[in-house]
């Protein structure tokens, strides 16, 4: 079901259901009669305008691109992945702000994320409201878009947690004119996560294994969600310090069970197969945001509007904006041993592939002799380095500010710009390729990072060695003069049993989930999950700031886990929220 299908015009969405700009304010745009509010016309409207926010998009807000269902400025530039890029420090300055860890509550884009996270939520509760008024002579498949509705809301659920913690709950029991009466802190993080998990259990005894619409969530989609969920949840923090305390070995082992009932998945046999359009729904994609091109509506089309401003810039064939650009530090996190395996302590080694620019089109890359795993040319574009497919340079000036960023650009999520299946024009490299929420690479790690804490060992690495044998197997990128040769020392190695501990592997895991999902929107709440966010980001800035001048004096303070609460919000709730720890209070 990609997006010409399961979206509906923003017309008909608001003519059912509709948000303010304070918070979730329903206000009928007509008098609807209980007939036709129950008919299954009515009911496919409902459920297909909550699948549409899955885009980012609703009509109550705009500027997708500064509140990305991707997360690509909340989970990597606040991370030790990326960069804001763009135009210099001021350009986006809410987003610089995150990538300093300087946040305050009347951040804008924080105010715009929460509020439209609680617009999608308002689609499911809509749709879910009408739903339980209707029966199941009414409506045949009932059950099933409860059920649907339900894995929706989850997940917008589960980003509010992951993002600002403390959240109000209200579901589809609720009346709108109440919602301002619920305080943010009267569920804990363990009770919010504990109930998005049973959502998803529960949905995924109603939902068929697999749905005819490609899209449609099915029970595979709602299990996978589920560990998820679970995995999170089995990280018991501390609520003032947001410190690990404990680890609850019965949810990992839910996680496991849930993983296991997860069929009719597999890795894609090479990883730069997952930017390619053609795989987008394919053997590895669990759960994807589905965009589309050319498909009769504005703007050419439902694309990726949260990518918006990420395609390369400079003097690329892209032609964009240019935001988004891979850190240093984790070009030099791909480094590798004698073994192939990475080297933990890259942070004591130099610079790895230093460019010194010469002219636009001059650049040369020093300590190059180092091996690398070859998927830093799968996700990072490097100068002199080829660029996907694309036959008439290697990727070069491709950053705006290159004397603020740095030299480097993102390859993950972008078509090679001479494909078919990319737009030419603005919006700068759009093309119909789907957003992957869940991969069935991430059930592999999730289900070896369980699996570890278990003391299960040997399962855990075999399933690690599994992604690592992938990325081993992928064609390699080729040097750009030469395609005989490789463009880089690549040399990617699997675990062996020897030496292979707990502490080892807990080590081993979290860095496979750095290289295999890098700029995927999942680093920093991974890093808050295992709880060495501080100390990570801690790391990060003192190795960085001599490259990165405006790290001078970032600093990761206690309590940064999670965003504060927006003030507006605090407003909105006639002064009945609390702000989370580590932040100023509102009284």
């Amino acid at each position: 079901m990609k997006l010409n299908n399961i979206l509906i015009s923003l017309g008909c969405a608001v003519a059912l259901s509709s948000c303010s700009d304070s918070f979730l304010e329903n206000k009928p745009q007509g008098s609807l009669s209980e007939g036709v509010m129950t008919s299954p016309e009515a009911v496919d409207l409902l459920v297909n305008a909550a699948y549409a926010t899955l885009s980012g998009w609703t009509n109550e807000c705009g500027d997708v691109w500064l509140k990305p269902t991707t997360n690509w400025s909340f989970g990597e530039v606040r991370s030790d992945n990326a960069y804001k890029g763009g135009g210099g420090e001021g350009d986006c300055y809410d987003i610089h702000q995150m990538e300093t860890f300087d946040m305050q509550a009347n951040n804008g884009n924080l105010d715009g994320k929460w509020f439209n996270l609680y617009s999608q939520i308002s689609r499911t509760t809509t749709a879910l409201k009408v739903l339980d008024k209707c029966t199941d002579e009414q409506i045949p498949n009932r059950k099933i878009r409860i059920a649907e509705m339900k894995v929706l809301r989850a997940h917008f659920y589960f980003e509010l947690v992951r993002l600002f913690n403390q959240i109000p709950y209200m579901d589809e029991t609720i009346e709108t004119v109440d919602y301002p009466y619920f305080t943010n802190n009267e569920f804990s993080r363990d009770q919010h996560l504990g109930r998005i998990a049973s959502d998803l259990v529960e949905a995924a005894s109603i939902l068929p294994e697999r749905q005819d619409e490609v899209g449609r969530v099915n029970a595979n989609i709602a299990r996978a969600y589920a560990a998820k969920v679970k995995l999170y949840q089995a990280y018991k923090q501390n609520p003032t310090t947001h410190a690990v305390e404990s680890v609850d070995n019965v949810l990992m082992q839910e996680v496991v069970n849930l993983i296991n009932q997860v069929q009719g998945y597999d890795l894609l046999d090479d990883f730069q197969k997952l930017d390619l359009v053609e795989n987008e729904n394919g053997i590895e994609s669990v759960f994807a945001i589905q965009y589309s091109m050319n498909d009769g509506s504005n703007d050419h089309g439902r694309i990726n509007w949260s990518n918006l401003l990420n395609s390369p810039g400079g003097d690329s064939p892209y032609h964009g904006d240019g935001f988004f650009l891979p850190s240093q530090d984790l070009i030099n996190a791909y480094q590798t041993d004698e073994n192939g395996l990475p080297v933990f302590d890259y942070q004591s080694r130099p610079d790895y592939a230093v460019v010194t620019f010469v002219d636009d089109n001059n650049q040369t890359l020093s300590n190059t002799t180092p091996t690398v795993d070859p998927r830093l040319d799968f996700v990072v574009g490097r100068p002199t380095i080829t660029y996907k497919t694309y036959p008439d340079r290697p990727c070069g000036s491709w950053v705006r500010d290159r004397g603020v960023y740095g030299h480097n650009c993102a390859k993950r999520f972008w078509v090679s710009p001479e494909s078919k299946d990319m737009l030419q024009g603005w919006p700068w490299g759009a093309s119909e390729m789907n957003w992957q929420i869940i991969r069935y690479a991430d059930l592999l790690l999730y289900k070896a990072e369980a699996l570890i804490e278990l003391g299960q060992l040997d399962e855990a690495r075999e399933l690690i060695n599994r992604v690592r044998s992938r990325a081993m197997n992928s064609e390699y990128v080729k040097d750009f003069n030469d395609p005989t040769k490789d463009a880089a020392n690549y040399k990617i190695g699997l675990y062996p049993a020897a030496g292979w501990t707990q502490d080892y592997a807990r080590q081993a895991l979290r860095t496979e989930m750095r290289l295999e999902k890098a700029l995927e929107g999942e680093r920093f709440f991974d890093l808050v999950r295992w709880g060495i966010a501080k100390q990570v980001m801690t790391k990060y800035f003192e190795a960085e700031k001599d490259n990165r001048i405006y790290y001078q004096n970032a600093k990761f303070d206690d309590g940064e886990e999670y965003f504060p609460i927006p003030v507006a919000q605090y407003n909105f709730s006639q002064g009945i929220y609390v702000q989370n720890p580590g932040y100023p209070s509102f009284k």
